[in-house]
């Protein structure tokens, strides 16, 4: 009993079980309890194993080779016959699913049996590379695509764009999750594409993906959670696919009732900045579900000038109370640059990437919008402290020279806003006031000299920006180093071991 207490070692028992040959209703028994243990990631170990695939794949018929013996010694090697035999019978797996699932999206109405073979589909290509590599090659992004029209029950009215009915039923809880398990398969096989350049015919293929992926950010299922979880696998996709090919989205033509942006139909951006604020809104997983969205903003931002000024709009609009911190506040910009400082850097390379590039990576405006406080990261790793706005970002985007005009209320105020905030500080006392100008300078000598000491027992290192704006200690600027104090009478008088800083 202590054996089967284990997850793992029940699901391992079981295959055991089912290889030996049991039939009907222990059979059936058996297969219902590794689907409920499927569930739990952790015990997905013993079910992916060469032998455990063979078994459930002779079992659901996509396969006729014989099933050899797993090696009793856990030191013995497997003999050469054996490894062909099992590379043989995977590709076989992987043919079956495939012939199958072609054979149900010619059919009218798919059968229930294709959500698992899907699934199963799903779990091999997320375990097994060499099968997602396989799937890939053997034409797995347009057998799926046509799944996902079916599922979708596509109409097309152009090339590229899809029939979008307001009118239409929302989609189905059985189609909805068929759609998630096709989504997530073709992010498996081809999360690789998004840096590549495609070929023409690859190129046409994704635009015709991307034009059905537009009707999966607009369309509605039954459940909201459902929305929001096919939305999220839409996104992750977008994100997979290469960039050039995402313009799809933006070239149906407007509706009278279409957000856009001088011209351009932004419905499509405007869903995706309305997933980005319920997923910012959540706070759950924010690794996980935030930054694929966020990603996929900023490429799509540098890409489109229409996009970039209408996300900016909505996330960036001018400035005009700067009387609270850049940070504070409900809104989108506030929940992002809190975002910036976030102990992940993942997250915090994410928010402060989307909003550099709202600011058409300047820094001066980049800093006007969030603070300096919250800039200095990504600045300090892009070696841009010293404050040089860039017109052209490292993926060579070329940027347009327009300039950010202020608001009245903001031009008001102007030269009251503390930098490193981002707002109008509430004015303090000169704490030199009433001093006298000898009084001033002897308080500055002091600093100074306050300022050696920490320097040279190494508490702090003075540091500055040299001409390629990055951060290098101060010894190293100028001749005139701050460890270089002037002289006093307490110094000649002290140690002798105590000298002047080279």
């Amino acid at each position: 009993m202590a054996l089967l207490s284990c997850p793992q070692n029940l699901a391992t028992v079981l295959v055991r079980f089912i290889r030996t040959g049991v039939k009907s209703r222990l059979l059936r028994v058996s297969l219902r309890t590794l689907r409920i243990l499927s569930r739990d990631k952790k015990v997905l170990g013993p079910l992916v194993t060469d032998c455990a695939l063979l078994t459930l794949a002779k079992l659901a018929g996509m396969t006729t080779s014989e099933i050899p013996d797993e090696a009793s010694d856990p030191d013995s090697d497997f003999y050469d016959n054996i490894i062909a035999s099992l590379a043989e019978a995977k590709a076989l797996i992987m043919c079956g699913l495939i012939e199958s699932l072609s054979s149900s999206v010619s059919c009218s109405s798919p059968s229930s049996v294709q959500f698992y073979e899907l699934r199963l589909l799903f779990l091999i290509t997320a375990l097994r590379p060499e099968l997602s590599t396989q799937l890939q090659q053997e034409g797995g992004v347009s057998i799926l695509t046509a799944a996902l029209e079916s599922c979708l029950e596509v109409q097309w009215k152009e090339q590229y764009e899809c029939v979008l009915d307001p009118s239409a039923a929302p989609i189905s809880l059985e189609a909805s999750q068929r759609i998630s398990e096709i989504l997530k398969i073709l992010f498996n096989i081809t999360y690789s594409s998004h840096r590549q350049e495609p070929t023409e015919d690859d190129a046409a293929l994704y635009r015709h993906l991307v034009a059905i992926l537009r009707l999966c950010l607009m369309r509605k299922s039954v459940l909201a959670d459902d929305t929001d979880e096919l939305q999220g696998h839409t996104v992750n996709l977008l994100s997979a696919l290469p960039l050039q090919c995402l313009d799809v989205l933006l070239t149906v033509p407007p509706e009278p009732d279409s957000d856009q942006c001088e011209g351009v139909n932004m419905d499509c951006v405007h869903n995706l900045l309305m997933f980005m604020e319920r997923r910012l809104e959540s706070g759950d997983k924010i690794k996980e579900k935030l930054t694929p969205i966020l990603n996929l903003l900023t490429e799509s931002c540098r890409a489109h000038r229409e996009t970039r000024h209408y996300i900016r709009k909505h996330i960036l609009p001018p400035l005009r109370d700067v009387s609270h911190r850049p940070e504070e506040g409900s809104t989108v910009k506030s929940r992002l640059i809190r975002l910036m400082t976030h102990l992940d850097t993942d997250v915090k390379h994410c928010a402060a990437d989307l909003i550099f590039v709202l600011c058409k990576e300047n820094v001066r405006r980049f800093v006007k919008y969030t603070g300096y406080g919250n800039a200095a990261g990504l600045l300090a790793t892009r070696g841009l402290l010293g404050g040089q706005g860039a017109r052209t970002s490292s993926s060579g985007t070329q940027y347009s020279s327009d300039s950010d005009s202020d608001t009245e209320e903001y031009r008001q105020v102007k030269d009251r806003i503390n930098p490193v905030t981002g707002r109008v500080e509430a004015e303090q006392p000169d704490p030199m006031e009433g001093m006298t100008e000898e009084e001033k300078e002897e308080e500055a000598k002091r600093l100074i000299m306050l300022f050696n000491k920490l320097s040279r027992d190494n508490i702090i290192q003075p540091m500055g920006v040299d001409a390629e704006g990055k951060l290098v200690p101060m010894s190293g600027l100028t001749g005139n180093s701050l460890t270089e104090e002037p002289k006093s009478e307490s110094d000649n008088d002290g140690d002798a071991g105590e000298g002047e800083d080279n």
